[in-house]
């Protein structure tokens, strides 16, 4: 059997096989399925859980490693690639450290507080306290 059925939106996007809409540039993603009904059946479950989403189903043919070989003219843009994630191990607050440590050279002003009812503002005069 040389043909399998994709889910296609109405963004171009295709379904992928982790219930993402994938861009189809990397064919091992797509949701492929051999049988008409299942892809009929995916395509009901997605609309039914998103009613805006407009879905069809579309044949292609497969390539030698069981791909299905999308055709230029249905293609979307490419997605922008997500940031990578960081490696096990690494300190994510090095930068964060890094950036405190140059902050922290400006020696800070003392704060004094006086234990009156009545604060002194720098002119030498007194200011009652807000309740």
């Amino acid at each position: 059997m040389n043909q399998t059925f994709i889910l296609q939106n109405h963004d171009k996007l295709f379904f992928g096989k982790n219930k993402e809409w994938v861009d189809g540039y990397d064919a091992n993603a797509v949701y492929k399925t051999p049988h008409k009904d299942e892809a009929v059946n995916q395509m009901f479950e997605i609309t039914s859980k998103d009613y805006k989403q407009r879905v069809k189903v579309i044949s292609c043919e497969l390539n030698e490693k069981a791909l299905p070989i999308i055709e230029s003219d249905i293609m979307p843009a490419p997605l922008p690639k997500a940031p990578k994630q960081p490696k096990a191990g690494t300190d994510l607050f090095a930068e964060a450290e890094t950036e405190t440590a140059e902050a922290d050279d400006e020696p800070e002003e003392e704060l004094v507080f006086s234990p009156d009812s009545e604060a002194a503002d720098d002119s030498g005069e007194t200011q009652a306290t807000l309740i």
